[in-house]
C-alpha cells in the first residue's frame, strides 16, 4: 500500500510495503487554481498515470472531492480536497507464462479466487522471477480474449506471504482491480486466518494494536512500535478456537493489511506463531523439558515445516455484480495434521510426567530478537 499526499508546501511519500496493493493519493487544489477538468488536473500531478487509468478510477467511484464521488470531467475549485485511490501498479519485468498447477476455487469474467499453497512466491521479484502464482495465473489467461489489443495480466489487490496458505483474490481487468483496491482501502473486506500460537491465550477473544514497521535493527521483520511514531496502525482480532494447553488455535480477523502483520502482533504479545523462524516461534517456548516432550516438538516442526499460518475465507462486494461474495477453504494437511497431532496430545496426556504440573513451565526467558 502506498500514500501520497500533496498539501500546499508539504508532500509525504509513505513505503510502498504492505499486504495490500493499492495506491491513495490526497491533494488539496492551491486557492489560486482556475477552473480545470479533474482529469487533466490530477495527471498533471501524477506523471507516472495514464490518463485511461484516472478516467477508469472515476467510473469506478475512486475519486472523491470533499469526500463525494465525482466524474472525469468535475471542475476543480480552490482548496477542494481531492482523494484518489489506485491498483499498485505491476512491476515493470517480464512475466512469463509457466505451467504451474494451482488451486482455483471461483472464476468468472471479472475476477478469479485462488487457493495458493504454502511455500509459493506470489509475484515475482527478486530471487524468485520463475515458478510464482503470478507466473502461473499468466499461463491460465493466455488464450482469454485481448482486453484493449492487450493480453489479460493477474490484478493483484492483496498478496499472502510465501509459507501462509490460503485464499487469494485477484482481478481480471483493470476495472475490477480498481474497484477492488478502493474496497481495500476502505476496510470493507472480511478476512478471517486460523492460526497455531504459542502459548495458552488469557482471553477468549481480544484486540491486538499497535503501528507496524520495518525494525530498525533488521530489515527483513517487521516489528511492533506501540508509540505511534513509527510505522502504520494495525489492527488485529481474535478469537480463542482451541486450547491445546502449551499451543493455542486461534481465529485471526484483520482490519489492516500490513505486512506479518499476524506473525509480528502475536510475537509482540508473546505468544510467536508455531514454527515461525521469521519470529521466533520454531524453537520450544512452552512445555517440558523431558526429552521425550521435545521430540514431539520436533516431529510437529517436520510435519509443518513453516508458520502455521492458513487465510481461510474472504468476503467482499463483486467488483462490478456488487454481489456479496463469500468463499471458505480447507486448512491444509500439513497443519490439519499439526492440529490433530496437537489434539490427541492435549486429550491423552501423552506422557504420564505431564501429569505433574510441576514440571511444565514457561521456556521464553530467551529475548526473541
Amino acid at each position: 500500500m502506498t500514500e501520497y499526499t500533496d498539501l500546499p508546501e508539504e508532500e509525504e511519500r509513505q513505503d510502498a510495503d504492505e499486504q495490500e496493493l493499492y495506491e491513495h493519493f490526497r491533494f488539496v487544489v492551491d486557492k489560486g487554481q482556475g477552473l480545470l477538468r479533474i482529469d487533466k488536473f490530477l495527471m498533471a500531478r501524477m506523471e507516472s498515470t495514464s490518463r485511461n487509468k484516472v478516467q477508469n478510477a472515476a467510473k469506478a467511484g475512486n475519486i472523491l472531492v470533499n469526500d463525494k464521488p465525482v466524474k472525469s470531467n468535475y471542475k476543480v475549485k480552490p482548496l477542494d480536497v481531492i482523494s484518489i485511490v489506485l491498483a499498485f501498479p505491476p512491476r515493470e519485468i517480464e512475466l512469463t507464462p509457466e505451467n504451474i498447477p494451482i488451486e482455483i476455487i471461483y472464476e468468472d469474467d471479472d475476477i478469479l479466487i485462488v487457493n495458493k499453497k504454502a511455500g509459493m512466491v506470489v509475484h515475482p521479484g527478486h530471487g524468485n522471477y520463475t515458478g510464482t502464482l503470478v507466473n502461473a495465473l499468466v499461463y491460465h489467461f493466455k488464450d482469454l480474449p485481448m482486453q484493449n489489443g492487450e493480453s489479460v495480466k493477474p490484478g493483484l489487490v492483496h498478496r499472502i506471504d510465501k509459507n501462509t496458505s490460503g485464499i487469494l483474490l485477484v482481478a481480471k481487468t483493470e476495472l475490477a482491480q480498481t474497484r477492488l483496491a478502493k474496497t481495500f482501502f476502505d476496510r470493507k473486506i472480511d478476512r478471517l486466518y486460523h492460526a497455531l500460537v504459542w502459548g495458552d491465550l488469557k482471553e477468549d477473544e481480544g484486540t491486538i494494536t499497535g503501528n507496524i514497521g520495518r525494525s530498525l535493527k533488521n530489515r527483513q521483520v517487521m516489528e511492533v512500535f506501540p508509540g505511534g511514531e513509527y510505522g502504520k496502525p494495525a489492527i488485529t482480532h481474535y478469537t480463542v478456537l482451541e486450547r491445546f494447553g502449551y499451543v493455542t488455535l486461534v481465529q485471526c480477523k484483520l482490519e489492516t493489511g500490513r505486512t506479518h502483520q499476524i506473525r509480528a502482533h502475536f510475537r509482540y504479545i508473546g505468544h510467536p506463531l508455531f514454527n515461525d523462524e521469521t519470529y521466533g516461534g520454531d524453537r520450544i517456548l512452552k512445555g517440558t523439558t523431558f526429552t521425550r516432550y521435545k521430540q514431539f516438538i520436533q516431529n510437529c516442526f517436520a510435519l509443518c515445516p513453516r508458520h502455521a499460518l492458513h487465510a481461510k475465507t474472504l468476503g467482499f462486494l463483486h467488483p462490478v455484480t456488487q454481489k456479496l461474495m463469500q468463499f471458505d477453504s480447507i486448512i491444509p494437511e500439513d497443519m490439519s495434521q499439526l492440529i490433530e497431532k496437537w489434539r490427541h496430545y492435549a486429550k491423552h496426556k501423552a506422557w504420564e510426567e505431564e501429569d505433574d504440573s510441576s514440571t511444565a513451565h514457561d521456556l521464553t526467558e530467551e529475548p526473541l530478537d
